[in-house]
């Protein structure tokens, strides 16, 4: 039987549903003070002894009897005898009871015979540490649920507290679902899925404080399936069962905690997440999180960290947010809360937020994030220019380093990245002039041919910035051409070929530069796009155009070499183009700028160009004015 939602509960309302039912955590433990770092204590924690537990000299100098330098000044200096009226110490060791000051070594004068002389009186216990300054035994020195931290572990030992009663670690059970999931990518059959979510939630458990136990991928056998759940609710405190929580026919998940248990609810009003399973079986939460990495990663947010931090009696870890401006239009459902992945950073001063690819199964959004705009329920998005709160996922001391480059796509750019902090965004030439007229880009890499000149991007930003406040970093020239499958079966010659019946094309978007070169080459040739299956189709970089056709989605697109290379593809070359940058005139005061134009200038980035075919320079970094 094919599941149904029953369920499309807001968040705010999910939460109390689920967490309510939860029986209070209390499990305790003791454990060596050396191993108790990042553990929780489970009750308040006293001294054994006092530290210091004697009075000690907290200067290296002499230890005198305050009362015999009463007199000592500049003008009438006070001698001392050796062995009689003083003894040197050192910083930490006991004072003697004969003795109740210390006097710091600089201030004193040794004479010939051994003897000292003092130009200041000391006063009772000057430079002593007395018992107990630090702390007292019996002192309290961390209170209940306190995470412990590398400083208290000194002070647990300072108090001779050698071991520590913290709450146990909450066992976690994660159980991967699916008989396409597999563990090793060595072997990869079409159809095959690495599995990657539980190696992520191992991870996420860890540093939320949890013992994580992770299962072999689980087939899509519901008695095998089964078995394991039962096998996970009798081990560990808190069972995820990732994948099976959707609609289909062998998604077992929702049945299985039925039968065994309960289901509180089985569908919320989030995006990503929505076939989320909240359950319990034997009194233990059970947890179905969709398969798709990008719902799993914020499905275990909102439920399962929470979760740690409620049995870990920890306090909820507020996101800090930050206001910034959308650089383009985020639309969104009325049907639920939505959490949108964005790149920030700061262009003139203003912070620009850029959504990511908003794809439930893009784990690569995720990696590249800067920070999650969330989007309530019953609102339809936010508009362009618009003011929002963002709330971070990375330091603003980092975010404020990235250059925002919003633009056209290259594979070059990441490697540039390695080297210099980009926050980019694939939009498509036009789409970098545009974002970069309404600056909300500091960089806009472009590539578009001028139909008339046959010049690349100059006229284009003539026409956009007539003003002149605008300038041409240079920077590659690239090999663009037909991508193609090894060996090319259908024997593609070129362009023309393109109106042949038994092959579909892979387009990119509108604006891009790559599409601007596909339109003015099948204008030179007088070939209707019409005529051509595919052309409609669109992705949004070359790796994805190439992918396209490296796993038989479409027989050729248009694409960089390096593309084509990276991929094993061949490849025929159309045109050797200029992908180049365009700045603001103002950018060039810009230190992250000068640092940009620095790297391309440099010999490391020409060895990394070297290296790679289908590119070639000519004067990187060279700045052309625009007028």
């Amino acid at each position: 039987m094919r599941n149904t939602f029953i369920d499309n509960i807001s968040l705010e309302e999910t939460k109390p549903l689920f967490f309510n039912r939860i029986k209070k955590y209390s499990k305790k433990e003791t454990i060596s003070t050396e191993k108790s770092l990042g553990r929780v204590t489970s009750s308040s924690v006293f001294a054994n002894v006092s530290s210091p537990n004697f009075n000690a000299s907290a200067m290296d100098g002499i230890l005198v009897r305050s009362k015999d330098t009463d007199l000592a000044s500049e003008t009438s200096p006070v001698t001392l005898k050796k062995d009689k009226d003083f003894l040197y110490v050192n910083t930490g060791n006991p004072i003697d009871s004969k003795f109740d000051a210390v006097i710091m070594i600089e201030e004193v004068v040794e004479t010939k015979n051994g003897d000292v002389r003092i130009i200041k009186s000391a006063y009772p216990y000057q430079h002593i540490r007395n018992v107990g300054e630090d702390i007292i035994k019996n002192d309290m020195i961390l209170p209940s649920f306190h995470e412990i931290r590398p400083e208290d572990i000194g002070a647990l030992f300072a108090g001779g507290v050698f071991e520590i009663e913290v709450i146990t670690k909450p066992k976690i059970a994660i159980i991967p679902t699916g008989s396409e999931i597999v563990e090793d990518y060595r072997d990869l059959k079409i159809g095959d899925i690495i599995d990657s979510n539980s190696r992520m939630f191992e991870a996420m458990i860890t540093v939320s404080g949890g013992e994580p136990y992770r299962y072999s991928p689980v087939r899509d056998e519901k008695d095998l399936l089964k078995k394991n759940i039962l096998d996970a609710v009798e081990k560990n405190d808190v069972v995820i069962i990732n994948a099976g929580s959707s609609a289909g026919t062998h998604d077992y998940t929702k049945s299985l905690i039925e039968e065994l248990g309960e289901v509180i609810i089985h569908g919320i009003a989030i995006k990503p997440g929505k076939p989320t399973i909240l359950g319990f079986i034997k009194d233990k939460p059970v947890i179905g999180i969709p398969g798709y990495p990008v719902s799993a990663y914020f499905v275990y947010q909102q439920f399962v960290k929470s979760l740690l931090e409620k049995m870990l009696c920890r306090d909820d870890e507020k996101a800090i947010t930050i206001k910034a401006s959308l650089s383009k239009r985020v639309y969104s459902s009325l049907k639920h809360k939505e959490f949108v992945r964005m790149t920030l950073g700061y262009v003139g001063g203003k912070l620009v937020a850029t959504p990511l690819d908003r794809g439930a199964g893009v784990s690569m959004s995720l990696v590249k994030a800067d920070g999650i705009l969330v989007i309530s329920r019953n609102n339809e998005g936010h508009d362009l220019g618009e003011e929002v709160e963002i709330k971070l996922l990375k330091p603003l001391s980092s975010i404020k380093k990235s250059i925002v480059v919003i633009g056209s796509n290259d594979p070059i750019m990441d490697r540039i990245s390695d080297s210099v902090r980009l926050s980019l965004s694939h939009v498509g030439s036009f789409g970098g002039i545009l974002a970069l007229k309404k600056k909300e880009t500091t960089i806009a890499p472009i590539h578009i041919l001028d139909s008339k000149s046959g010049n690349y991007n100059i006229d284009i930003l003539n026409k956009y910035f007539p003003s002149g406040d605008v300038v041409l970093i240079k920077g590659i020239k690239r090999e663009q051409g037909l991508i193609i499958p090894k060996g090319n079966p259908k024997k593609i010659k070129g362009i023309e070929d393109l109106t042949r019946n038994d092959l579909i094309f892979m387009n990119r978007q509108k604006g891009a530069g790559t599409r601007i070169l596909l339109d003015y080459s099948l204008e030179k040739l007088g070939i209707n796009n019409n005529d051509i299956q595919g052309y409609e189709r669109e992705v949004t970089t070359h790796l994805a155009a190439a992918m396209s056709v490296k796993s038989s989605t479409c027989d050729l697109t248009l694409g960089v070499k390096s593309a084509a290379d990276i991929l094993d593809l061949d490849f025929i070359l159309v045109d050797y183009e200029d992908y180049d940058f365009a700045v603001l005139k103002d950018s060039l005061e810009d230190e992250r700028v000068l640092k940009f134009i620095e790297y391309i200038k440099s010999e490391d980035f020409s060895k990394e160009v070297e290296n790679i075919p289908g590119y070639k320079l000519v004067n990187p970094g060279e700045i052309i004015e625009i007028s």
